[in-house]
């Protein structure tokens, strides 16, 4: 070796050595002023406060603006478990990731030091502003992905020292400038930090850059400009959101406004095709609204523009409701904003009587009472679908216009097709009545109402708008003035049908899946959209309960071979949303098989009532109907958590039901006294012996997901167990294993 080389190595080991000490005295530790031991809230509470004290726009102070990046810097270790324990276990420069001791050990001497890239003013592939984009795997769960069905993310994966990400820098940044403010929601995956994030979606190399759109994860693969991410974006939205209008097309658009039961937006601008922003509006309120688009250039569309007065300066909003031809409203902006075009189409998302035809129409339309808000009262007509009844249906749509009362919402339901609702709320459970409007107000999730049907029917004339009227005033003075109560059952789902088109959609997404793959090779790992439900045998009995890993829980519905199919079906799509969570698994135990295992359980617990799991076999009585109960077990600490179902059979205490019109009343009255007792219908132990119809099994779940809620948020009464009962039959102990604390 040359001996003129000799100083200069010399000096880079004495750079080398003073770069990692300097590096070594950096503890975001002791920046946030907190101890090793130090809670998440203990943390956040220490960064919010430097945060505030050392922030560049309060702070003149020449070091606030190195002070705040650092802070934040040690927040962003801090608050990350992962980087958290790294940093514990092996210390961190700056922002390289660490390495082990097993890695440090193989390495030789001249790499056994490395410089902070700000050593040599090295430019950082994620700079200081990036941060606020960073995602995590959890928040990535909760926030993101269910906000992918409201609008598309644009997703960077990205790592330390990544030359090909500092190369696409900068069109990222001008491509994030103009995308975010459309609506496009933005995020940034850390591949170093983020590994188990980057695994969900497929990614494992850096740059990706990745799109994501009602959960369907798609990949770029084209050169990284800005036109071509902003075209990528536009083919992720589904086709047909906006339909083009003309002056061919366009009554018949308005005019759908009652088949598919919701308002109809016109934008009006100067372009060929909808503007992206349009669009990603549309996307948005495709569930409420529907789009259309007029291009004001086409010299086809000038009588069109006439007719509804259309000034052509600058873009337009038209929305109409139950008069196709007459804007309810309508907006006039140059350079429209996404903001304007939000609260434009949000204050306007119902007609002025929609169509009750699902449940949560019917929980948007009329929220639950909320005591620190004012009431919301609906007013309900209850009527058909025939010819005879428009004029009346008519008549109270004139008489909802005319109301200019926040507190009222109005809106009607096809007695045919809702009949359970209708015979909640109807006197004696009416089979067919004539047209009736009932006043109510939901008091809880659950479907507990108070409600007051109007005397004298409705028919439309002038009498029956003046006596609502008196009544309504009635309620405004007095709101006790609602006597009745029911519990009412969800309602149908007039939708369902068009479940061969979302299987189709599915199919093509699927399909176009298949070919990106096959097409780029990205060494992608396959994404669950499924629940994994393992039935409890006696093989597998010990390992998912009795020897479950401390904090796991076990999920475990009860069915009978009849109700298998549709029961699963129901559990499935259920708890489909908490599948994600680490220590929550998933089974069935078939009642049919192990009849004796759920009594066994009952009378072991010591919180069950006297009568709780007692069959005499011997008598010849009818063993228990558990199809559709749910237990969450948690097989370390011996307690479990009990859903009881949806009751869905005959009245037990009645006598057998001769007719279909006894049947009705029967299950009318069962609902009206249900709601007295609907909680502990979820969390008490204890069996109905009523039967359901293969109709209606599917509704015993109907509660399900609320009672999973209240599980992850650990509200749920909790019954102990001495010990976990045999699968077999109570006098056999050859499947027992009993557990250990």
């Amino acid at each position: 070796m040359p001996r003129g080389n000799c100083p200069l190595r010399l000096a880079i080991f004495l750079l080398a050595v003073s770069a990692q000490a300097a590096a070594a005295e950096y503890d975001p530790y002791r920046v946030l002023g907190v101890g090793r031991s130090a809670s998440q809230a203990e943390v956040k509470r220490a960064y919010k406060t430097l945060a505030k004290e050392w922030h560049p726009d309060k702070n003149k102070d020449p070091k606030a603006e190195d002070m705040f990046i650092k802070v934040s810097k040690s927040y962003e270790i801090l608050s990350n478990e992962e980087r958290r324990s790294n940093f514990d276990r092996f210390g961190q420069l700056e922002e390289n990731q660490p390495l082990g001791p097993s890695q440090q050990g193989s390495r030789g001497f001249h790499n056994s030091f490395y410089f902070d890239e700000s050593f040599f003013h090295f430019p950082r592939s994620r700079d200081f502003a990036d941060s606020k984009y960073l995602l995590q795997h959890a928040a990535f769960n909760s926030d993101v992905l269910p906000d992918s069905h409201r609008r598309p993310y644009l997703l960077k994966v990205t790592s330390e020292w990544c030359f090909a990400c500092i190369h696409i820098e900068p069109v990222w940044k001008e491509t994030v400038l103009q995308l975010e403010p459309l609506g496009v929601g933005i995020g940034i995956v850390d591949l170093g930090y983020e590994r188990r994030l980057a695994h969900q979606l497929g990614a494992h190399r850096a740059p990706s850059i990745i799109g994501l759109v009602n959960g369907r994860v798609t990949f770029f693969h084209q050169a990284v400009v800005r036109e071509h991410l902003r075209q990528f974006i536009e083919d992720l939205l589904p086709p047909r959101l906006v339909e083009k209008i003309s002056e061919n097309n366009y009554e018949t658009f308005l005019n759908g406004w009652r088949e598919e039961n919701k308002p109809t937006v016109l934008l009006f601008d100067q372009e060929n095709s909808a503007p992206l922003l349009y669009k990603l509006t549309a996307f948005s309120f495709r569930d409420y609204v529907r789009f259309g688009y007029v291009d004001q250039g086409d010299a086809h569309n000038a009588a069109l523009l006439r007719r509804f007065n259309v000034d052509s300066y600058a873009p337009s909003m038209l929305l109409f409701k139950e008069a196709p031809l007459q804007p309810a409203d309508a907006i006039q902006a140059r350079g429209m904003k996404r903001q304007i075009m939000d609260e434009f189409v949000s204050n306007n998302k119902f007609l002025r009587v929609p169509r009750l035809v699902n449940q949560q129409l019917f929980d948007e339309l009329c929220p639950v009472k909320q005591f620190h808000r004012r009431r919301k009262y609906c007013v309900l007509l209850i009527t058909g679908d025939d010819p005879a009844f428009a004029p009346g249906n008519g008549a109270f749509l004139d008489f909802a216009a005319a109301s200019r009362k926040d507190v009222l919402r109005f809106a009607y339901v096809f007695q045919r097709q809702q009949q359970p609702l209708c015979q909640a709320l109807l006197p004696g459970g009416q089979a067919a009545p004539p047209p009736q409007v009932v006043i109510l107000e939901r008091r809880s999730h659950a479907g507990k109402v108070m409600y007051r049907p109007v005397s004298g029917g409705w028919n439309g004339s002038e009498e029956d708008k003046s006596r609502l009227h008196e009544q309504l005033e009635l309620l405004q003075k007095d709101p006790t003035y609602l006597s009745s109560d029911a519990t009412l059952p969800e309602l149908n789902n007039e939708r369902a049908p068009m479940f061969l088109l979302q299987w189709v959609n599915a199919a093509h997404d699927y399909i176009v899946q298949m070919y990106d793959d096959l097409l780029y090779s990205n060494c992608r790992a396959p994404k669950k959209d499924f629940v994994e439900v393992t039935e409890l045998t006696d093989v597998t009995y010990v390992s998912n309960l009795v020897k479950l890993r401390p904090g796991h829980v076990n999920v475990v519905l009860l069915l009978s071979a009849a109700a298998k199919s549709a029961l699963l079906r129901k559990y499935a799509k259920e708890v489909f949303s908490f599948s994600g969570t680490q220590t929550l698994h998933f089974s069935f135990l078939n009642g049919d098989k192990h009849p004796h295992w759920m009594p066994s359980l009952l009378r072991s617990t010591n919180d069950a009532l006297p009568s709780e799991g007692q069959w005499d076999e011997e008598e010849g009585e009818e063993p228990p109907d558990y199809a559709g109960h749910v237990l969450a077990l948690n097989g370390h600490r011996k307690y479990f958590c009990l859903f009881r179902p949806v009751f869905t059979g005959e009245d037990p205490d009645r006598p057998e039901a001769s007719g279909p019109g006894d049947r009705r009343k029967s299950r009318s009255r069962s609902r009206s006294s249900s709601h007295s007792r609907s909680r502990s219908r979820e969390d008490g132990p204890g069996p109905k012996r009523g039967r359901a119809t293969s109709i209606e099994v599917h509704h015993k779940l109907d509660r399900l997901g609320l009672w999973m809620e209240r599980l992850m948020e650990g509200t749920l009464p909790r019954l102990q167990v001495p010990a976990w009962p045999p699968l077999g039959e109570a006098s056999s102990s050859s499947s027992w294993t009993p557990s250990h604390h």
